[in-house]
């Protein structure tokens, strides 16, 4: 059942990133999903034990997907490093395709040590007593645990430069970063607890494994898929605020163009009026170019000057307030 929800999850992300990141040029955690999502079906045991049988019923269909979560997880950190301006040499060797490319070739080595038998789903339960499949299950968490490690640099860097709804996303991918290492330190407990026989310690750590695991793919879909939604919501703020400048700025600008016509007079002027950004800073510029103009006397004063300082502040990306106020204009 933990398979069929996590393989869910991941569809469900890989949906609303298609939908929400449409028109993007960048599609490396769309990708990143993607492979994810197919490694996560192919543990759903009927599709397991479908394909292995295929393959020959000797535990082949692991390791693909096993490597389909790695090339995921690898996708989705550098995904997550392009967002970073300098992302620390740590991270970035973290984040290699050398470190990626030591992780899958140790891990196809030690499978291949691994005296696998015929098609089981409970792979390391039946197996994991053997020191090979312990080092191959190891070599995957860490790499995994390397990975979040410095996904969560990068998310905790965000999380302090974000304001409001942005901060949320990054948010939770440093959560889902930090219960995916405490997943990794699980399921090394298990590996080592199974290779010495402790079945106690075994019983105990995997008392946890579900929830980590659930959690993990939980917060980390949540933070994935809420960057896009985020941006989208603040977005359309923004869209709302420009718009409602632009109302504020209407009336004190066409007494403006009346003393100095500028170029939204010209019917020649590329301008598109309907793009709000474009029609607020028309606004801005051509006011202030009547204000400064000593050849005419142009001069605002009161609350359309707090809305022509509300919009100035909007356009390079500080808070403004779109409400209306009551226009106080002086010319001369």
């Amino acid at each position: 059942m933990t398979s069929v929800i996590v393989a869910s999850l991941m569809w469900l992300l890989v949906l609303a990133l298609l939908v929400l990141r449409r028109g993007r040029v960048e599609r490396t955690i769309t990708w990143a999903a993607v492979t994810i999502a197919i490694s996560m079906t192919l543990n759903i045991d009927p599709v397991y034990l479908t394909l292995d049988a295929a393959a020959g019923g000797s535990n082949a269909v692991t390791l693909v997907a096993d490597l389909a979560l790695m090339t995921g997880v690898f996708l989705l950190g550098r995904g997550v490093m392009k967002a970073a301006d300098h992302p620390p040499r740590a991270v970035r060797i973290a984040l290699s395709r050398v470190v990626f490319g030591a992780a899958v070739f140790s891990a196809s080595i030690a499978f291949l040590l691994i005296e696998r038998g015929a098609t089981t789903t409970n792979f390391m339960l039946d197996l994991g007593q053997q020191p090979a499949a312990a080092v191959y299950s190891m070599i995957h968490f860490t790499y995994y645990a390397v990975v979040l490690g410095a996904m969560a640099v990068v998310a905790s860097e965000q999380v302090r430069v974000s304001q409001g709804i942005l901060a949320l996303p990054p948010a939770l991918l440093v959560a889902g970063c930090g219960f995916g290492i405490s997943l990794t330190i699980d399921i090394i407990v298990m590996d080592v607890a199974h290779l010495a026989g402790n079945t106690d310690l075994m019983s105990t750590a995997a008392v946890l494994y579900g929830p980590l695991y659930l959690l993990t793919f939980l917060l980390l879909c949540s933070g994935f898929a809420g960057q896009p939604f985020a941006r989208a919501v603040r977005a359309r703020r923004r869209e709302r605020t420009t718009r409602a400048l632009a109302a504020r700025l209407a009336s004190v600008w066409q007494a403006a163009s009346d003393v100095h016509p500028g170029i939204s007079r010209n019917a020649e002027a590329v301008f598109d009026a309907d793009d709000p950004e474009t029609l607020l800073h028309r606004q801005v510029v051509e006011i202030r170019d009547a204000m400064i103009d000593i050849r005419v006397a142009f001069v605002v004063r009161g609350a359309d000057l707090e809305a022509l300082e509300d919009a100035e502040r909007h356009l390079v990306g500080e808070g403004a307030t779109p409400d209306a106020a009551t226009s106080t204009r002086v010319r001369q």
